[in-house]
């Protein structure tokens, strides 16, 4: 009988944040995985090695001594070309090259290629003379959303309900400089109100394989109030997206923005996110991002029932097409995001965090915000913990969630309280219309109506625990 050896693989995880963590959480229950470094890392990482994420040099030099599969988590070293860095160095890793990120370095950029390409999003204009723009507001009969062009880690979007709104946030983003130079230039585009989630692919270029579906929570307060943050809580999967609106949106959006890469001249390698909205029925591409989303990620890998790291390999390889449908654990997962009071604006940080002790085993806190010292976890950001949980329906993961969030203490810990819920409306809705078929039914008690009232009683519970869970198994993009 032979013996089979193989050698274990080094991962070098780039990042700090919740999703970089999930990741790392991820990748170390591969089989073929030796080690998993988190550059820099959190509190909750482990293996962290102390190189900031803009430091590519050091990068470089940290994958090429330890072998390592390099796995980038955040925007900004992604913008800054460290894939063609490390491929220039013959290292592995995956993620789009610095042309490929321009998808969401430049939102600019992104607009003008999906104009081009036509692929749907709202009308919109550029400017960078904050007179010409509020000319432009005052001249329109729509309210607008306002958009720095560069990278803001996700803040540098101002949804405006009247013009004086969006006059506010021209001086905001132009003349006070809020967010930069990545504000030097603005997008005033057209607000499209309707139903926002997340769609996120992995592709090697030439084929794009969904992952589960997903839906963020943007703004700080319940009810969607306030201002935008980088992400307050998701769930997966999401009734929002059926399979029906998931071929779609694969096919007008994910399949046509990689074969228009590709006919542009740019391979696309990595995770390509669609923030979407629906509306009527259509999708309109909100934004790109060219890695993974935060917090969508967490719920998302807690569902995974695969090997990530196979498909890694095989987007960088470009053999993703020769690669087995995605499974997926017959569950809903929600991730609620504990942020330090005062996020996004100024916050307290260094609080010390207690509980982690007491979480049960349907849970998972993935750190972002946080370090250890003397081996005690203390806040260290604004988006602090993910506390993610599973359930059988999403009724359940949303009170597990929430019940292992008060298990968590700090003296400023913040977070949404209806994280999930716009996902219930629509089981709501369905089990409205079971009661109504259910009485209508009553009035005829024959044998076959009460063996089927027995049966129909129960499609709401089984809808909620799998109904959706075909999302991101059944499509692939050629």
């Amino acid at each position: 009988m032979s013996n089979w050896y193989f050698l274990l693989v080094n991962i070098l995880v780039i990042g700090s944040g919740g999703r970089e963590h999930a990741l790392s959480w991820k990748l170390s229950q591969s089989s073929k995985v030796e080690t998993v470094f988190t550059a820099p890392g959190n509190g909750g990482t482990e293996n962290n090695v102390p190189i900031d994420v803009n430091d590519l040099d050091g990068l470089a030099e940290f994958a090429q001594k330890n072998n390592c599969f390099t796995v980038v988590g955040p925007e900004d070293p992604l913008a800054a070309g460290i894939v063609d860095k490390f491929n220039k160095l013959n290292l592995r890793v995956f993620g789009p090259s610095q042309a490929a990120a321009q998808l969401e370095s430049s939102k600019i950029w992104a607009k003008n290629f999906m104009k081009r390409n036509n692929i749907p999003t709202a009308r919109f204009e550029i400017f960078d003379d904050p007179q010409k723009a509020e000319d432009h507001v005052n001249s329109i009969d729509y309210n607008v959303v306002v958009k720095a062009d560069g990278l803001a880690a996700g803040k540098g979007v101002i949804v405006c309900n009247n013009k004086d709104e969006a006059i506010s946030a021209i001086q905001t983003i132009l003349v006070k400089k809020t967010f930069g130079n990545a504000g030097n230039k603005i997008i005033i585009e057209e607000r499209i109100d309707g139903i926002e989630a997340s769609y996120i692919a992995i592709s090697d270029g030439n084929v794009a394989i969904p992952m589960a579906s997903s839906q963020d929570h943007k703004r700080i307060f319940d009810n969607d109030k306030g201002g935008n943050t980088g992400g307050m809580g998701a769930y997966s999967p999401t009734p929002v997206i059926t399979d029906i609106l998931a071929k779609k949106i694969q096919e007008e959006v994910i399949e046509k923005t990689i074969h228009a890469m590709k006919s542009e001249g740019i391979s696309f390698k990595g995770f390509l996110y669609a923030g979407i909205m629906l509306k009527d029925g259509v999708p309109y591409v909100l934004e790109y991002n060219v890695r993974m989303g935060d917090p969508e990620c967490q719920p998302i890998t807690m569902r995974m029932n695969f090997d990530l790291y196979d498909y890694f390999v095989a987007s960088v390889d470009g053999t993703l097409s020769s690669m087995p449908l995605l499974s997926w654990k017959d569950q809903f997962a929600v991730c609620v995001v504990l942020a330090a009071s005062g996020y996004p604006d100024t916050y307290p940080t260094n609080d010390e965090i207690t509980g982690f002790d007491s979480i049960s085993n349907n849970t998972h806190v993935f750190h972002a915000g946080t370090k250890k010292s003397d081996g005690r976890i203390f806040s260290n950001g604004g988006r602090v913990l993910g506390v993610t949980s599973l359930g059988d329906s999403l009724n359940s993961a949303i009170n597990n969630a929430y019940s292992a969030t008060e298990q968590i203490i700090w003296s400023n810990k913040y977070c949404r309280t209806d994280i999930g819920k716009k996902g219930l409306s629509y089981f709501l809705d369905w089990n409205i219309l079971s009661s109504v078929m259910i009485q209508s039914m009553l009035m005829s008690c024959s044998d076959f109506g009460i063996f089927f009232i027995i049966c129909f009683s129960n499609v709401s519970e089984i809808v909620n625990a799998s109904f959706f869970s075909t999302v991101g198994t059944t499509m692939m993009s050629k």
